[in-house]
């Protein structure tokens, strides 16, 4: 069996602001006041991001590309954005050495 088969399945790419494909692994979906939401850590470091942040983005409901793919949206609320973190780092508290 090749174990890098089972690292690639947890691998989302997506598409930045200029159409890039960007690569993030699939850590989690978090559910918060009715609605899903993914925490994704980049594959590949980016330029401007720091070591080891996440990701989170809304999965949007009942909503799929022209592909079938699940589609994601930014979350510009910090209170929202904390608070699926705060669930996140308590569920992965034993997994993960978080930094605050």
């Amino acid at each position: 069996m090749d174990e890098n088969n089972e690292e690639l399945d947890n691998i989302v790419t997506l598409k930045d602001e200029e159409g890039n494909d960007v690569k993030f692994e699939f850590l989690d979906v978090i559910e918060y006041e009715g609605e899903q939401y993914v925490v994704l850590l980049p594959a590949e470091e980016a330029e401007n991001s720091e070591p080891d942040e996440v990701v989170i983005l809304q999965l949007e409901s009942e909503s799929e590309d022209e592909d079938g793919e699940e589609t994601y949206v930014s979350v510009d609320d910090e209170n929202i954005l904390n608070a699926v973190f705060e669930i996140f780092k308590e569920k992965f508290k034993d997994e993960f050495n978080f930094v605050d």
